[in-house]
């Protein structure tokens, strides 16, 4: 359908008709396709990544309204790493992102804020609470 169509049939509003979109960084599949499965119910559209490097390819093709971002990624880029990246880049900066961790020390939480982070969530978590963050921000 071409552009023009969609703005006809949609009144011009295609937000309405479109999920946001959120990108999930996490190197176990299984959190992956949870976290994708129980976003999607709640009308979102996800887009999933195992590595730092591939999610910032998917960035680059792909308009993304926020990023769930592993802290502790098994790539040789770390979540922390890639949040401090992405708060440089003028492209990128305005893109909340919500880190999860294993590791909940407040040395942790400060230095997620330090890149900027929009919020910090500690791994045992319950799917609702990463729900709950995720609408608190994107609406």
């Amino acid at each position: 359908m071409f552009s023009s169509e969609l703005n006809e049939l949609t009144d011009g509003n295609t937000l309405d008709w479109m999920g946001r979109r959120v990108l999930i960084v996490d190197d176990e599949p299984y959190l992956l396709r949870i976290l994708s499965f129980k976003l999607r119910r709640e009308g979102y559209d996800t887009l999933e990544s195992r590595s730092a490097e591939q999610a910032e390819c998917l960035i680059g093709e792909h308009s993304v309204d926020l990023i769930i971002l592993d802290v502790a990624l098994a790539t040789p880029t770390n979540g922390f790493d890639l949040a401090a990246k992405l708060q440089r880049n003028a492209k990128t900066r305005h893109i909340p992102v919500i880190m999860l961790t294993a590791r909940g020390f407040s040395a942790d939480v400060l230095r997620g804020r330090e890149v900027g982070a929009a919020g910090y969530i500690t791994k045992p978590f319950s799917t609702e609470d990463v729900i709950a963050r995720v609408k608190a921000i994107l609406g």
